[in-house]
């Protein structure tokens, strides 16, 4: 008999602020540890330098995670130009300089390209699997890996500041996949100056948004203490992006064992992805099929 885990049975999403120099799997570690929570998860690493929205879900949350991590999300970054490094950001080792400068124009003009779906190459350093294996631990093994473009999905992508002629500022919104640091590597190599992300922020992914969120700080200083749960957001926030479907009380016990139930309405199309209710508490998540509600993965909200 496996051993039983230890913790509170408590769901929702935290919604973090990560600062720099940690990793998301760190964040998570301190945020379960602080809500004393049984079950913990993220919906999108960020790179330990990258700051910005880390979405932390806790308990029957971490049931509705790819939801989030499949959904659209917005990076602001700061890319210099003149340089290109080992690792495409400023923690890793010049490989190759430029002296050549592009306009704003030249730079808008070049993101044209980096628009709608694009054949992408994650950056060496990055946590792609190769065999098994990462490729960041590859690399730092001194065998770095070739790996291949894969497509992501870029829906806008605007230059929003030019400090100087080194320094550009920019936005992305990305799907699933999409590397900042990939697109700053490709654009240098595209305007031909070189490039790489010197700042990375994330600022919404999917229905959460960082304004709001709550810093490392807080959550260590109120760990342990009522005030902390004050910071738990409902799992229905995360999934606001997918349409729902109301069931009686009756419904609700037959998706409770994973059967199929009719719905009382809905604002999803057939066929389609949504979440079911009833009184407003998310019971599953499932697809939308002529006046019922198929349950994919059911939440488990207690008695």
């Amino acid at each position: 008999m496996g051993r039983r885990r230890k913790g509170r049975d408590i769901s929702g999403w935290v919604i973090v602020d990560k600062p720099a120099g940690i990793g998301s799997t760190d964040v998570v570690s301190k945020v379960r540890w602080a809500f004393d929570a049984k079950k913990a998860g993220h919906a999108g690493t960020l790179d330990p330098d990258a700051t910005g929205l880390l979405a932390v879900a806790l308990g029957e949350a971490t049931k509705t995670v790819s939801l989030v991590t499949d959904g659209l999300k917005a990076y602001d970054f700061t890319m210099r130009l003149g340089a290109a490094t080992t690792t495409d950001d400023a923690a890793g080792e010049v490989i190759a300089q430029s002296d050549a400068r592009p306009s704003d124009e030249a730079i808008r003009d070049a993101l044209g390209a980096f628009r709608g779906e694009i054949a992408q190459v994650p950056p060496t350093f990055s946590a792609v699997k190769v065999d098994g294996a990462r490729a960041y631990d590859l690399a730092r093994d001194g065998a770095p890996p070739e790996l291949a473009a894969r497509p992501i999905w870029i829906d806008e992508i605007e230059l929003i500041d030019r400090p100087d002629a080194d320094t550009a500022r920019l936005r992305m919104v990305c799907g699933k996949g999409g590397y900042v640091r990939s697109v700053a590597r490709d654009l240098g190599a595209a305007l031909g100056c070189l490039g790489h992300v010197t700042a990375l922020r994330r600022v919404w992914s999917g229905p959460f948004d960082v304004e709001g969120a709550a810093t490392l700080d807080t959550i260590e200083r109120l760990a342990r203490t009522p005030e902390l749960d004050t910071l738990l957001r409902p799992i229905e926030d995360g999934l606001a992006d997918l349409p729902r479907c109301d069931v009686t009380a009756l419904a609700a016990a037959r998706l409770a064992h994973g059967n199929p139930a009719e719905v009382i309405a809905s604002q999803a199309d057939f066929g389609e992805q949504a979440w079911a209710a009833h009184g407003g508490t998310a019971l599953a998540v499932g697809v939308y099929r002529a006046g019922h509600f198929h349950p994919a993965r059911v939440l488990n909200r207690g008695a």
